[in-house]
């Protein structure tokens, strides 16, 4: 290694017309521990205030991405339509925010990238498995999934075709019924174990389960079919009782 082709630091070279062994830095690169971490984009804060607004604009990039990330990070506690009636808690965890009730409508956008960052009451941070810009993805799509589900026929473009979900079903082979809304489950109750010898988690007496007779809804324009046992390929989507087609998720991109 000692005698091996290399550029010595500080010394200089006849490989570059300027003689110099060093280079230049990548324009705009920043040092490590340099960079700008307390501004808009990273805080989700503009004078310490949550503000109605993104750092970047909402492409369909954005939200095709903010919807890829949400589906993997939301949906376990949020529900693929985000109304806090995830799997998680059809199996006795505690029932998660609601991103269609009065009180998240009206936050500001940049509060999810917050609560994504930081973390809000039994929600952990998640800033260690999504990065900045994918925050800001997830946001958006939660905007955009709020007002799908509470869309109306003149929101839809000219020349876009509207069906009910209960046709989309039918024309799935499936039942209308299919397309019910969701429901939130009944949450489990458990008894503190008596002593050793006794499973963790022992079901109390009358105990309440979530409602078995539930449909799960379809999944828009996205291909898939029912397995052999008439279970739905996909997680649920959608509560909404209209969709604009073509669509994905729920119809929360129009």
């Amino acid at each position: 290694m000692q005698d091996e082709p290399k550029f010595v630091p500080q010394r200089g070279t006849a490989f570059f017309p300027d003689g110099r062994s060093v280079r230049d830095q990548v324009m705009h690169s920043v040092a490590r521990g340099q960079e700008n971490v307390g501004d808009f984009f990273h805080t989700g804060l503009q004078n310490g205030k949550e503000v109605d607004a993104l750092p970047f604009p909402a492409t369909l990039t954005v939200l095709e991405r903010g919807q890829e990330e949400f589906n993997t990070y939301c949906t376990p506690c949020h529900s693929r339509v985000g109304n806090g009636a995830g799997m998680i808690v059809e199996r006795g965890y505690k029932p998660a925010g609601n991103f269609h009730d009065a009180k998240r409508l009206a936050q500001p956008l940049s509060h999810y990238f917050y609560v994504i960052s930081n973390g809000y009451g039994a929600m952990p941070d998640y800033a260690a498995q999504v990065s900045v810009p994918d925050r800001w993805a997830i946001a958006a799509y939660i905007r955009a999934l709020q007002l799908s589900q509470n869309a109306k026929q003149s929101d839809v473009p000219a020349g876009i075709g509207v069906q009910q979900l209960s046709e989309v079903a039918q024309q799935q082979g499936l039942p209308a019924s299919y397309a019910e809304p969701w429901k939130m489950p009944t949450t489990a109750v458990y008894a503190t174990p008596p002593g050793p010898g006794t499973p963790a988690m022992a079901p109390a007496e009358n105990i309440t389960t979530p409602d078995a007779s539930r449909h799960p809804q379809i999944q828009l324009e996205n291909g898939d079919s029912p397995d052999a046992s008439g279970a739905p390929a996909v997680p649920p989507a959608t509560t909404r009782q209209q969709a604009v087609t073509p669509a994905k998720a729920g119809g929360a991109k129009r």
